[in-house]
């Protein structure tokens, strides 16, 4: 062992309840390849499961894939639930459309967005708003689209 390598030994719990280990490159790359998520249905008996990952919205407006001119409407929809959003801005509605495109085609692998409008097959608004949930707080987010 290096002498600058020092042992980890009884790593004390931060923020859970279990003892911790260092999360591995491996367990990383597949982190990366994506999780497989249900999703509001398509239609009855049409389900829509997709392969998803949780896009860095901050590097989305980096790449200038969120315009600047929706950066505002942007950071108003991150922060507290929405609850920043000016409903009586004209433009919002169409704002929020371009954000959640954005999103939806950050978030999905497989199939990717691009291959569902190829399908002419259009996202529904419950579809949409869960991806982007997911996208805030994980699957935990998709509970509250789940039918009972």
């Amino acid at each position: 062992m290096s002498e600058n390598v020092v042992p980890v030994k009884n790593v004390v719990p931060v923020n859970c309840d279990s003892q911790m280990h260092v999360t591995s490159l491996d367990e990383l790359s597949m982190y990366a390849r994506g999780i497989v998520v249900r999703f509001p249905d398509f239609a009855e008996g049409q389900p829509f499961v997709a392969r998803v990952k949780r896009p860095s919205l901050l590097a989305l407006a980096k790449s200038g894939r969120i315009p600047n001119s929706l950066l505002t409407t942007a950071g108003s929809l991150f922060t507290n639930a929405g609850s920043g959003l000016d409903a009586s801005d004209p433009k919002m509605l169409s704002d929020l459309h371009d954000i959640c495109e954005v999103v939806c085609q950050a978030t999905l692998i497989e199939p990717s967005y691009e291959q569902i409008k190829q399908a002419g097959l259009e996202l529904s608004d419950d579809q949409v708003m869960a991806i982007f949930s997911y996208t805030q707080t994980g699957v935990e987010a998709l509970k509250s689209f789940r039918q009972e």
